[in-house]
């Protein structure tokens, strides 16, 4: 996908915090290509050493590895940047309610770090990772901005948390910023390993291995699943966003509803195999569905995603068949 379209200074100098993790070393490549300048911090805590080598060469990237937990690394990162896009951060439901603490200073502590390095060094705009957690058990669908039910995680406290902040750094600092809750991201570089792997990459390589997948719960769990492309967009678009648009959270997803059961036996048919799914209990502080309304981006923020879930699907399949 090209970006030509949105401009920015010649001269512009982006922060990707998280920038060699999944999303951020994509929103590392699209910047590069677009022509411009961009630093990677990251700490290598989840992000992956491969996704910074492939752009280590580039005469317009720098990477810093350092922790956001750090106030100082981040005023370092900061200096000179016009626009910081906020990734840095431990995902993971389950995960977050074994390590609250841990979530706490990462999620919670590292985000208002960067959010203060930010204002300190005059930063133009500040676009930081929320997510669809943050709705808890609010039932209704599709989800609105502005209607939130109880949290059902320390992850989803973590991010509800970086909302409320960074809501006083544009109402107090004039520090322009916006969240973007995302909606189970998936694409290229999404790491299908480990306990805590996405389910779309996870699902992929076991299949691809000939190896059966585990489904938490019924398969009748539903979800917006949203391709990478259209998170870069959001991302690209909240950075040349109104200071009207600031101190609010959006809604980042194509605004559909997949079932898990059906997404396996799509995957199944794509990938010529008839392996039968194993079926297990759900897993403590999931949401059953989830759906967005993404009104609210397409008016303040320009957001016009481009990428279905089929057409991403598809793009996805073909990217791990040739990297997995």
């Amino acid at each position: 996908m090209s970006y030509s379209h949105l401009s920015f200074p010649k001269d512009a100098f982006f922060l990707v915090t998280g920038g060699a993790g999944f999303i951020g070393s994509n929103l590392c490549e699209a910047i590069l290509r677009m022509g411009y300048r961009v630093r990677c911090l990251d700490d290598l805590s989840t992000g992956k050493q491969k996704n910074v080598d492939l752009f280590i060469d580039h005469p317009n990237y720098e990477f810093i590895k350092g922790d956001i937990k750090d106030l100082d690394t981040c005023m370092k990162a900061c200096e000179g940047v016009d626009y910081v896009l906020n990734q840095a951060a431990w995902g993971s439901v389950p995960r977050s309610i074994e390590m609250p603490l841990f979530y706490c200073a990462n999620n919670i502590q590292g985000t208002l770090n960067m959010l203060e390095a930010a204002r300190q060094n005059g930063v133009k705009k500040f676009v930081y990772a929320s997510s669809s957690s943050v709705y808890g058990d609010e039932p209704n669908l599709p989800k609105r901005e502005g209607v939130e039910g109880n949290l059902l995680s320390p992850y989803a406290v973590s991010k509800r948390c970086d909302e409320e902040w960074a809501k006083q750094y544009t109402k107090h600092y004039g520090l322009d910023t916006y969240g973007l809750r995302y909606f189970n991201v998936f694409g290229r570089r999404q790491d299908p390993d480990g306990a805590y792997a996405a389910v779309i990459p996870k699902f992929i390589k076991l299949l691809l291995n000939g190896q059966k997948c585990h489904i938490n719960g019924d398969g009748r769990q539903s979800r917006d699943f949203t391709y990478i492309e259209n998170v870069i967009e959001a991302n690209l678009k909240a950075c040349l966003a109104s200071h009207e648009a600031a101190g609010e959270a959006y809604n980042v997803a194509y605004g559909g509803r997949e079932y898990l059961i059906d997404i396996y036996h799509t995957l199944c048919k794509a990938l010529n195999t008839d392996l039968e799914p194993e079926f297990g209990p759900d897993r403590p502080g999931d949401i059953k569905h989830s759906n967005a309304d993404i009104s609210k981006a397409r008016k303040l923020l320009g957001y016009d995603p481009e990428y279905n879930f089929e057409r991403g699907l598809n793009e996805a399949i073909e990217w791990y068949k040739n990297n997995v």
